[in-house]
C-alpha cells in the first residue's frame, strides 16, 4: 500500500512539472486539439484509478470504524449515518462519473460537440428541488434522533449521573437512592468536595461521588454535565454520545447501554484491534492492553486535554447493585 501511495505521489509530482513546462514554454500554445484530446484520456483514465482506490478504501478501512453501537439510541444513529453515507457516495459516484466522464467525451475530438442548454427551467427545477427533499428528508430524522437522546421525559426508572468536567479529569455523582441530585456550585468546592455539592440540600445526602463509573445493561441513564472552568465535550464513542460541558450551566443526554463491557470485548473489531495493539506492545515489552469503554474529552482545552479520560464499565443488573453497594455517599466521606 505504501509503495502504491509513493507511485500515485511520484507520478503526481511529475504532472505537475509536466504541466509546469508546458503552461512557461511560451513558443507552444498552451491548448490545442492534441494536447485536449490527450488530457480527455488522461481525466478518463484518473477516473478508474479514483473507482478502484475509493472502493478499495471503503473494503479496506471499513476494519478501523468502530464497532455497532452499545446503546439502543447509538443503533438509530448508525442507521442515520448509514443512510447519510449511502446518499453521500451515490451522488458523489455519479457526479464524479459525469465529470471525468464528459471531459473525455468532448476533450477536442473534431465533429464532437456537446449539448448547450442557456437556460432550462426544469433542469433548474429538479436539481434545486431534488437535493431539497433529501436533505429535508435527512434533518428531519436526525431531528427525532436528536430527541430521542435528549428527551427525558419518558424514561422508566433512569439511572441519574452527573459528570464534571475540569482541566484534567472527569468526575462522577450518582444520584443515590432518591434518584435525584443534590445541588452544585463551584463555590462550594472544599477539601473532598471536589465537585462542589451544595451539603445543606437535603438530596445532596446520598449522593456518590466516583472516579470509575459503572451502568447497568438495559437501564437508561440520563447524564447532566457541568464543566468547572472551560468548555469540555462528554465523548463516549461506543453509545454514540457526546455533548458539551459548559461552564456556568447545565446540559444533559440520556442513553441506555445495550451490551455489557464482556460482551464488547467478544465482538469480532474488538478483538482484532485489540490483537494489533497487543502485538505492538508486546514488542516494546509493554503489559497487554484489554477493551474498556471509555469517556473521553472531545475539545481540545489545554495542554493534557489528552488526561481526560474515565473508564465506563456496563455490567449486568446483579453486578451493578453490588457495586452501589460498596460505594459510600458524599456525607459518609465528608464526616468520616
Amino acid at each position: 500500500m505504501l509503495a502504491l501511495i509513493y507511485i500515485l505521489i511520484g507520478i503526481f509530482i511529475a504532472s505537475v512539472i509536466w504541466q509546469l513546462t508546458n503552461v512557461f514554454n511560451l513558443k507552444k500554445p498552451i491548448a490545442d486539439e492534441s494536447d485536449n484530446d490527450q488530457q480527455g484520456k488522461l481525466m478518463f483514465a484518473f477516473m478508474i484509478g479514483f473507482y478502484i482506490l475509493m472502493i478499495y478504501c471503503l473494503w479496506e478501512y471499513n476494519r478501523v470504524l468502530l464497532p455497532e453501537a452499545a446503546s439502543v439510541e447509538g443503533l438509530k444513529y448508525d442507521s442515520l449515518y448509514l443512510i447519510t453515507m449511502i446518499l453521500i457516495l451515490i451522488v458523489q459516484a455519479i457526479m464524479q462519473f459525469l465529470l471525468f466522464y464528459f471531459a473525455y467525451k468532448y476533450r477536442g475530438v473534431k465533429g464532437t460537440k456537446a449539448l448547450f442548454y442557456a437556460d432550462s427551467h426544469k433542469l433548474e427545477t429538479i436539481w434545486t428541488v431534488t437535493p431539497t427533499v433529501v436533505l429535508a428528508g435527512l434533518i428531519i430524522y436526525g431531528l427525532s434522533v436528536w430527541i430521542d437522546i435528549t428527551d427525558v421525559s419518558d424514561l422508566e426508572d433512569p439511572l441519574v449521573i452527573e459528570l464534571y468536567g475540569k482541566q484534567f479529569s472527569w468526575e462522577a455523582r450518582y444520584a443515590g437512592e432518591d434518584n435525584s441530585l443534590g445541588r452544585a456550585n463551584v463555590r462550594f468546592i472544599k477539601g473532598i468536595n471536589t465537585m462542589g455539592v451544595d451539603m445543606t440540600d437535603l438530596n445532596a445526602a446520598d449522593d456518590i461521588t466516583v472516579r470509575e463509573l459503572h451502568l447497568q445493561k438495559g437501564r437508561p441513564v440520563v447524564f447532566k454535565f457541568r464543566s468547572q472552568d472551560v468548555l469540555h465535550s462528554a465523548f463516549m464513542p461506543h453509545f454514540r454520545a457526546q455533548m458539551n460541558c459548559v461552564p456556568g450551566m447545565v446540559t444533559q443526554f440520556a442513553y441506555t447501554p445495550n451490551k455489557t463491557t464482556e460482551e464488547m470485548r467478544k465482538n469480532e473489531k474488538i478483538i482484532a484491534k485489540v490483537a494489533n495493539i497487543n502485538k505492538i506492545r508486546s514488542e516494546k515489552g509493554e503489559d497487554p492492553y484489554e477493551f474498556d469503554y471509555l469517556l473521553l474529552c472531545n475539545k481540545i482545552c489545554g495542554a493534557s486535554h489528552y488526561n481526560m479520560q474515565m473508564k465506563i464499565i456496563v455490567e449486568e443488573e446483579a453486578d451493578f447493585k453490588k457495586w452501589m453497594a460498596d460505594q459510600k455517599t458524599i456525607t459518609q466521606l465528608i464526616n468520616k
